[in-house]
This record gives C-alpha cells, structure tokens and sequence, in this order.
C-alpha cells in the first residue's frame, strides 16, 4: 500500500509554496533562516517550474532545484515536491500548438497564463510523463523529499476542451461507456428534437448550438473532461509510484469553491495516497468562517474521514476577487487552526515569499513585501509556534454529529440550461442548510447519496436534483431502520442520464418522503410564502413552490398564502424505525433553523445552548487522547463549558469547568482521562 503521511514529516505541516527561482540565490540563505524561525516543517517546491527544469525538449537543467532541495534538508525543512505539469513551456506550444485548449465556441487559448491545456492532447501526455519520469528518476531517494505533488489545481482554469481531437477522444470514452451508439441514443434521448446518431463519427462535443444543446449529451462530457484529467494525474502518479517507493503522491483540491466545481472530488479522492486542498475566503457579505469550515468538512469527507492537509491558503488579503480585504488581527491563525480541528494536519499557505512580480504580485504571503517587521510577520511566527504545540493531535479524526449529501454530478445536470426558476441554486441551498447546522454547533460529514449513513442520527438533502433509483433505495433504507431524513426541494427529479424518473416528482424520492408532487409553481422575483404550523408558528419561504399530495406523510406546516395556498408546505413521514421531512420551499434562514431543529429532536440530537453564536467546537479523537477545539470568531471574550478537565494546550494551562476564550481567539484543550 502506498504511503499516506508525508515522509519524514513528524510534525504538524507548516509553510507554503516556495519558488525561490523568482529570487536570486543570495535570497535563498534568508529564507531558510526565515523559515527556521517561523517554525516551518514543510515548503511546496517546483510547481510552476517546468521551463527552468527543461528549457528544450529533452535538455535538462536540475542543478538550481539540486541546491534548493539541499539548503532546505541541511536546515530540516521537508518537502512537498511538484511535477510541473500545469505550465508547459513556451517552445512545447510552438511544437504543439494544438495542444492549447479550444472553447465550445470555438476560440484557441494562447500561450501566457497557465493551466492552458487540453488534456486529451498525446504530445502534452508525453511531455508531461516524461518530465515526471526525469523528476522521480532524480529526486526519489533525496533526504528532503516528504510528498510529491502533481500538477496544480486540476480544472482550474479550464476543465474542458471543445476541439477535434477531444472529438475523437469523446467517441472512444462514450464507446467504452456504453458499447455501442444505439445505448448512447437511448442514454441521451436523441428521439428528442430528432438527434438521433447513426456512427460514432457523426457525435461532436457540445459545442455552441443555435439553442439549448441535449442535456444528456451535456452532462456525458463534463463526466468524460474529468475523467480525461483524473486520467492523466493516474499517468503521472503510477510513474512516481513506480520510481519512488515509500514517498505519497497528492494534488491539491479545491473542495468547495464554486469557481471549481468541475471535479467530481469523491471519484478523485480514491485516487491521491493523501487529500489535500486549498482554500481561500470568499468575499461576498456572508460570514467567512462559515464557509471555511464546510470547506474543511467536505475536504475531511472526500478523504474518508482521514486526516488530510490544508496545501494553501491566504495569511492574509488575496488579488483575484473585486475586493479583496486583509484579514485582521488574529484571522489567520484563527482561519488555519479552524481548519486544523476538522481535520486537516497541519496548515500550509500561498505562498513563502511575495512575489515582486507576475499576476500575483498582490496576494499576501508568509514573507510580505515589507519584510519581518509587519503584523504578517508576527503573526505567522506565532502561528508556527502555536502549530508546534498542538503536535499530538497528528494522527486524530475529527467527531462528525450529522450528514449532508453532496453530489457534484447532481450539480453539474442541475446547472445545465431551462430549468424552472433560475433563481433557485442548489449550491445556495447547499450553504444554507450547512449553515443551519453550523448554528447549531454540529459537526458536519459529507456523502454520497449511495453511501453508507447508518452511522448518522440525521441527514440532510439540500436540493439533489439528480438521483440515482440505488441512492433512493439507500434513502429509504436509512430511515426505515431508525434514521432521520431532511430533504429539501427539487431532489430526487431525474436518473444519471438527467432522464425524468418515471410516474410522479419526487421521482427517488416518493417512497421514502411518502408524497408525490402534481406540479411545481416556482414564485417570481420578490414574491414571499408564509407557511402556517404547530401552535401558530409562521414561516417565510420564496424562489418556490409546490402542490404537494400526501401518501402516508402527515402534513406539519400548510402554504398560508401563495399559488399553493392551503396545501401542504413540510411534511413528515414515518417510515419503519425513523422519520423523512420534506421542505417544498426555499425557507430563509429563521425558517430553515425551525425545521432543522424539529429533525433534530427526532433524531435525538440534543442542542447546545451553551455555546455561543459564531464559536465553533469541534472534538478531535485519537490514540493519544480527545481534543476540543474552541475558535471565537467574535469580538468579545466567550466562555464555553467543557466535557471534563483538561490542559489546554496552546497555553499550557489547565482547564476544567468553563473555558474562557479571548476575542478572536483559539483554545485547544486536551481531555483527562
């Protein structure tokens, strides 16, 4: 089996992409003094260096990445070592200009960025295996060597490519898909506006079509653009197996930024020996911690509750948003260790030093334009310390409460053109229920709606528009032996081909939530549906609604106004040992919190009203005893009770009783016992 932890790497990661290529070498001594004061373990080398490392095809120039990988060992600094795969080289473009990626328009990206790739191109597979063979064949037994990191944010900028020979790799993939045109036919509905194929040859990719193209066909190619990408990571990580024994092989996600949602993570998660992700604040009004946290708990998912690694993330404001705040005093050792407690091991950063040059000349980093005398500075120096004394939770898993079903296939279809209201966002919902969870201070495990989930007293479906007829059976298995289901609108409507499940909407759905649904009525901009319920409790809904017909559901909340006036709003279905609501609106968040909260008292999940709003905590369990992270995302100094005795460990001091918090503050405490 394949080796999971970075080699050698006995600590917590801390640290971040290092390109000291941007620097002369009489930098490079300052910086391994810099790092060894920060308390860094680990630094990312070589990601973006692959025309330094091959400046011709076939000519080789490692003597510079020799004397770095060198300073860094001499001054025990592992590394996380990149194959450079995600830059090609501007003489590998002038020989393959066909290897630039094409728009479903029709344009040719030029050279000039990065990530400019159309990944079914056999020159750029070459390339890309042979600088990766030369790499392993080189660096596989250097002392410094801790993770091999492949190519760079996979899907990130283009995940897909329109062009011919993307054509011919389409037909080969949709031939070992499905085994012959007429199934391909059947899959896609092409009797539908008269698509019908009679050869392979005669299917394109979806290119731009006078109007919407077949949504099926749609859908076929986003599953096949990544699985063409996760076939070429495989190309590049068999090769550093193969050369490189003992040493794990990664590439960094992007779990749950929207930006990169054309990645199916739980396909690639299988696939890398460690998850890692990078992650940056979002600025859009909503609170960020919140986000961070999802992302975290969905990267610890992906990983299958393992420890995974925080590869990047801001010390402070990035470059690529239309405003892009620094954070403030105290955020970033607050954002890292939130990060830590859900399970990441350690927390890494874009990047060392900040660039004097290039597009991300902007973005902060450890070492910022102004050097050791900043407020950056300090608070990375503190950070490292503070990471150095949490060293014994390596090897932890974070205690999940509850579930949420995540399903970025179900995504993609769901995206595609004509639905009813597209003012309705899954992803909305999505962040909406997550939210509504963390409010209540429980931790959250994500699945995939074919998943085991006996382990879960509740589970959450925001809006899972594409639902296979196994992961419906898998719902109501769930919940006809004792579990607590809670599913919003819009789930369960069609099979993977985006074919309408037969008879009645909720299509997967209809058994388990026991109801049907003769119609949709999606509301317009600015219309509002109160809800009326138990003992006069009044709830608001918009976007949409739905005439809801009960078949052994009891109704909870009734539609006091709006198209479905009178009719059913929520209902609950018991079904065997356990309990399936339905929620045919979209609740604002007061709303939300009311129905989640009735789940919860079903699903036997106690609240915790002694922990105040906007500070998490987060227990992390393992060999060598229970932690409880407490994160204070407020400006005003928390108190917290705790389960029993214990030292908290960033202080050294012991806790016991109630824990007190600073503004903004962390606390980590080890359990007695």
């Amino acid at each position: 089996m394949p080796a999971t932890t970075p080699k050698g790497l006995t600590r917590l990661a801390f640290g971040g992409d290092y390109n000291p290529e941007q620097w002369p070498e009489s930098v490079w001594q300052e910086d391994v003094r810099l790092m060894r004061e920060a308390g860094v373990t680990m630094v990312s080398v070589g990601i973006f260096s692959w025309a330094l490392l091959e400046p011709e095809q076939g000519r080789y120039d490692f003597g510079w990445l020799d004397r770095v990988l060198d300073l860094l060992h001499a001054h025990g600094i592992r590394v996380d070592l990149g194959t450079p795969t995600v830059a090609p080289p501007a003489w590998f473009y002038r020989a393959h200009p066909e290897a630039l990626p094409v728009t479903a328009d029709g344009v040719r990206h030029t050279y000039g960025s990065r990530g400019a790739i159309c990944h079914s191109s056999p020159a750029y597979r070459e390339a890309a295996a042979r600088i990766t063979t030369e790499l392993a064949r080189r660096y596989a037994g250097h002392p410094a060597l801790a993770l091999w990191h492949v190519h760079n944010e996979y899907g990130v900028p283009v995940s897909a490519c329109y062009c011919d020979g993307c054509a011919a790799h389409f037909r080969r993939w949709l031939d070992g898909t499905y085994g012959s045109v007429e199934a391909v036919n059947e899959a896609w509905g092409t009797a539908f506006w008269g698509q019908r194929y009679g050869t392979y040859e005669e299917i394109l990719p979806p290119r731009t079509t006078p109007t919407v193209g077949n949504p099926a066909q749609q859908l076929d190619y986003r599953r096949f653009a990544d699985a063409t990408i996760r076939e070429n990571f495989r190309t590049e990580r068999d090769i550093l197996h193969e050369l490189s024994p003992g040493v794990p092989v990664t590439t960094n996600f992007m779990t749950a930024l929207s930006q990169c949602d054309s990645i199916d993570y739980w396909a690639w998660g299988r696939e890398v020996d460690l998850v890692t992700n990078d992650h940056y604040l979002i600025t859009d009004g909503r609170r960020t911690h919140v986000n961070l946290a999802m992302a975290a708990d969905l990267t610890r998912s992906v990983a299958g509750g393992a420890p995974w690694l925080l590869l990047e993330h801001s010390t402070s404001g990035v470059n690529w948003q239309p405003r892009n705040p620094a954070k403030r005093p105290g955020e970033m050792a607050r954002n890292s260790l939130a990060h830590v407690a859900r399970g990441s091991e350690g927390a890494m950063f874009f990047q060392w030093r900040q660039s004097r040059r290039g597009a991300e000349k902007f973005h902060s980093a450890m070492v910022p334009h102004g050097g050791t005398d900043t407020r950056i500075w300090r608070e990375v120096v503190e950070l490292g310390a503070g990471l150095g004394a949490l060293e014994e939770v390596r090897g932890s898993r974070t205690v999940p409460d509850v579930a949420m079903l995540w399903d970025w296939q179900s995504w993609w279809a769901q995206k595609l053109e004509w639905r009813p209201n597209e003012a309705h966002d899954a992803r909305e919902r999505a962040d909406s229920f997550y939210e509504t969870l963390y409010d209540r201070h429980l931790t959250v495990d994500f699945a995939h709606p074919e998943a085991d989930l006996s382990a879960y007293p509740l589970v959450v479906v925001p809006a899972l528009y594409l639902m296979t007829e196994a992961a419906g059976q898998n719902l109501r298995e769930y919940v006809e032996n004792g579990g607590t289901l809670v599913v919003s609108y819009f789930s369960g409507i069609v099979d993977e081909h985006d074919a309408v499940h037969p008879g009645a909407y909720p299509g997967a759905l209809r058994d388990v939530l026991g109801l049907t649904v003769d119609e949709w009525s999606p509301l317009l901009d600015h219309q509002r549906v109160g809800l009326a319920g138990p003992g006069g409790a009044a709830l608001t809904g918009d976007v949409w609604t739905e005439f809801v017909r009960p078949r052994g559901a009891e109704t909870v909340w009734t539609y006091a106004d709006g198209p479905a006036a009178g009719g059913p709003a929520v209902t609950r279905h018991r079904l065997g040992r356990g309990t399936a609501w339905y929620v045919s609106t979209r609740l604002d968040a007061a709303s939300l919190d009311a129905i989640v909260a009735a789940a919860a008292e079903d699903a036997g999940i106690p609240s915790r009203p002694g922990i105040p709003h906007d500070v998490e905590v987060v227990r992390r369990a393992g060999a060598h005893g229970h932690y409880v992270f407490v994160l204070n995302h407020t400006e005003a100094e928390t108190k917290v009770p705790l389960d029993g005795p214990g030292t908290e460990l960033l202080t050294g001091d012991a806790a016991s009783g109630t824990l007190t918090v600073p503004a903004g503050g962390v606390r980590v405490v080890r359990l007695d016992g």
